[in-house]
């Protein structure tokens, strides 16, 4: 057994290359031994969002507070409220983050292959976040 400790672990801010605006990165669990999947908890304020991206073998995201949207390539964006649970399929490009008036939390969990979890891509544009 291992038990995490909550606050074991420094808080982080996301890396200007994939996130736009301000993003606090707070990490859960990471994979082990014989076990893919990870874990964080990924705060996004007003107008924050993360770069276009995909997931070798997806990802799941459950959304604990606040008000935040969620974009797949070629679909509409969609609006996430607490206890919402989005999945990305293998390899769909999509991103996700806060709406412009209201901040955004939710626990991000994605599994590792062949040692990537994530593959980053270009930054959502303002005119791909707010598209009126």
């Amino acid at each position: 057994m291992d038990i995490q400790r909550g606050c074991s672990q420094p808080s982080t801010e996301g890396p200007e290359e994939y996130f736009t605006g301000d993003v606090r990165i707070d990490p859960l669990f990471d994979t082990h031994d014989q076990a893919r999947a990870a874990g964080a908890s990924v705060t996004f304020e007003p107008g924050a969002r993360t770069a276009w991206h995909t997931h070798p073998l997806g990802q799941t995201l459950i959304v604990t507070s606040g008000c935040g949207l969620v974009q797949s390539e070629g679909e509409s964006i969609e609006q996430v409220r607490p206890g919402d649970v989005v999945w990305f399929p293998p390899g769909e490009k999509h991103w996700h983050g806060a709406t412009p008036e209201q901040a955004m939390t939710h626990i991000a969990i994605q599994e590792e292959e062949g040692g990537e979890v994530v593959e980053w891509l270009e930054q959502v544009t303002d005119e791909q976040y707010r598209p009126e």
